[in-house]
């Protein structure tokens, strides 16, 4: 199980952080991948942090201003936001595919991944 916090309301520029906390089993070696879903258009993937070899991967809307890290020890992963926009509002989905890990060529895929959280929702106003 995953478990979304952290999202609230901020204006344009301002700064949230996010936690996924996983419960029932270790983030130690999975992928795991934020997705972020607005009103009225698709999920898409925005950032990624490969636990098992710590590399991390970015859209590139959000690159630069997002930053994905973890705390094993807290089995919890983290998605510091800065510089936000109103582009930026969505609910905002951590997920985990069946398999720990999963190829970089399909991270953004949504349908890569079978576990979610609920979601927690950002809006940024101007």
């Amino acid at each position: 199980q995953l478990v979304e916090s952290g999202g609230g309301q901020v204006q344009s520029g301002g700064s949230l952080k996010l936690s996924c906390t996983a419960s029932g089993f270790t983030l130690n070696f999975y992928t795991i991948t934020w997705f972020r879903q607005a009103p009225g258009k698709e999920r898409e993937g925005v950032s990624c942090i490969s636990n098992g070899d710590g590399k991390t991967y970015y859209a590139d809307s959000v690159e630069g201003r997002f930053t994905v890290s973890v705390d094993k020890a807290k089995n919890t992963v983290y998605l510091q936001m800065n510089n936000l926009t109103l582009e930026d509002t969505a609910v905002y989905y951590c997920a985990a595919p069946p398999g720990s890990w999963i190829p970089p060529s399909i991270i953004f895929r949504a349908g890569s991944y079978d576990t979610w959280g609920q979601g927690t929702q950002v809006t940024v106003s101007s």
